[in-house]
């Protein structure tokens, strides 16, 4: 599974203290303002060694490059917020380098995962933490990576798949988590901060760097980020799929979308406004995984492709406007990595992020093209583009 090969970053995030008056000095009748906490537990999961860690990849010699220190691995349970604004607690993987020094910390947002037991809080062997992000961590980086809402601790809630404020919340929150850890347990971060996922998690990347950007810019400024294969541009990618005439692989996916922006934003149309039958109904009994045509213009209604394609359907294109991530103006480095053939999330999402961001102002964003790549044999090299990336940074 090309989960497994995906790695990296790093985030963190900080609540500040505040300044308190000294009441002696004057009466007041303010309370004082109260330093928010979001850790609630940290399991110990285990200690690895550099060669336990080189021989879940094949003791390959390259890997032996990067394996430097042991790692311990803890999951932390922390608050945050769901989709409406409610307080919930949520679950993410921290694996700390063993050494006395200060190390960057990587904000790794995983892919698509379909499997509960696949959540980086468990560290299991099919998780991309177990393989390629303990290797990182090995190399040098504290690495956090959230779980999302809907696995792990938050299980029983269903997963906001490609819902941009939920999965930014959730990786905000576990990095203020961690910073709280930090403290407690005399972990040295040297401030550095970098991001990176690929697929699902550089969607998740990209509202996370925005995110920061724009309500932790002291706290918890972004060093950089490397976004990978994410589908920022929703409204574009919606209107792609209802003109395609192709099949396409990833049609599920794309159902599971429709269903978190259909509930998330209390649209709550049934499948048959989206879906011709017997397709709406197989979905409403087995889920959005169920089997159906790969045939968009098989799949989905004429009046759900005419409402869309025309702008008629102002409540649901709302949906897409609110989950487009690609027209801002990132203050730090942002290095887009895109196969120009990826079968799964087109190349136009990368190419019109960057050009919407050059438009803005940005001054440091490079977008990488993988000549012929598809979704998941770019992964390899979005693996090495973004470890140079981040190491050209060096460590502070």
């Amino acid at each position: 599974m090309f989960l497994l090969n995906i790695l990296l970053i790093v985030g963190l995030v900080s609540a500040g203290g505040c300044k308190q008056e000294d009441v002696s000095a004057k009466p007041s009748t303010e309370v004082p303002a109260v330093e928010v906490t979001r850790l609630v537990s940290a399991k110990f999961i285990g200690e690895y060694t550099p060669a336990q860690i080189k021989s879940r990849i094949g003791n390959r010699a390259e890997i032996g490059l990067f394996t430097k220190y042991s790692v311990k691995v803890y999951s932390l349970v922390y608050t945050t917020t769901d989709t409406k604004g409610q307080p919930v607690q949520a679950s993410g993987a921290l694996l700390v380098p063993v050494a006395n020094q200060a190390f960057p910390l990587l904000s790794l947002q995983h892919g698509t995962i379909t499997d509960d037991k696949n959540a980086p809080s468990y560290y299991g062997s099919n998780s991309e933490v177990w393989t390629f992000g303990t290797v990182m961590a090995s190399s040098g980086y504290i690495l956090a990576a959230p779980d999302y809402l809907g696995y792990g601790v938050s299980r029983q809630l269903a997963h906001p798949y490609e819902h941009a404020s939920s999965l930014a919340n959730a990786s905000a929150d576990l990095l203020l988590a961690a910073k709280e850890f930090f403290r407690q347990n005399s972990v040295q971060w040297n401030k550095q901060l970098f991001l990176a996922g690929y697929s699902e998690g550089g969607y998740a990347t990209m509202a996370l760097h925005k995110h920061l950007q724009e309500n932790y810019a002291e706290e918890l400024p972004v060093t950089a980020s490397a976004p990978g294969a994410g589908a920022y541009n929703k409204t574009a990618f919606a209107k792609d799929i209802l003109q395609n005439n192709r099949p396409l692989e990833y049609i599920n996916s794309y159902l599971w979308v429709l269903q978190t922006y259909n509930t998330v934003y209390e649209l709550n149309r049934p499948f048959s406004y989206y879906l011709n039958q017997p397709y709406a109904g197989q979905v409403q009994k087995f889920g959005v995984q169920a089997q159906v045509s790969k045939y968009p213009q098989q799949l989905f209604t004429d009046t759900f492709k005419k409402a869309v394609l025309t702008g008629s359907d102002t409540d649901l294109l709302k949906t897409f406007v609110d989950n487009n991530i690609f027209d801002w103006k990132p203050e730090a480095p942002v290095y887009l990595i895109h196969g120009t053939a990826d079968d799964f999330v087109p190349f136009y999402n990368s190419q019109t992020a960057y050009d919407a961001m050059i438009a803005n102002g940005a001054i440091q964003v490079t977008l990488r093209k993988i000549e012929g790549g598809n979704h998941f044999s770019s992964v390899a090299a979005y693996t090495l583009e973004t470890f140079m990336f981040f190491s050209s940074f060096g460590q502070q």
